[in-house]
């Protein structure tokens, strides 16, 4: 279960921040096979005369509208399987108006004992298993 948090300038628009949103959850559903309820990603918003970034490291011209995603997963995804990821999800935000110079994205990884995803449960002891709640 990917935990997602996605930061986007200050007055992006409701519409905007949904297409960001569900991109990138489709692309973690294609590229290494996330189920698809496993949504859980927190949007908050910078000023921009808050953040400092360099408008054109490693060749690319960004605009004011840098869209920053950091997902925190669990170990074990092949490097292919990332490359997978970060092209689908620039490809999605694309298409929603994102442009790929403007998309940063970085992950960490952890194991099942870094996760406790409800009722205080340590996760590795439910390794995958579904509440009753569903």
């Amino acid at each position: 279960m990917p935990f997602i948090r996605t930061s986007v300038r200050k007055g992006t628009s409701q519409q905007r921040v949904a297409a960001i949103v569900d991109g990138i959850h489709l692309a973690l559903v294609e590229a290494i096979g996330m189920p698809a309820d496993e949504l859980f990603n927190l949007v908050s918003e910078y000023e921009p005369e808050r953040f400092f970034y360099d408008r054109s490291f490693n060749g690319n011209a960004r605009s004011d509208e840098l869209v920053v995603i950091e997902i925190t997963m669990r170990r074990g995804r092949s490097d292919a399987m990332k490359r997978a990821l970060y092209a689908g999800i620039a490809s999605r935000l694309s298409a929603a108006g994102v442009s790929p110079k403007d998309i940063f994205i970085f992950t960490h990884e952890n194991d099942y004992s870094d996760w406790s995803v409800g009722n205080g449960v340590f996760a590795m002891a439910i390794v995958q298993q579904r509440g009753t709640d569903s």
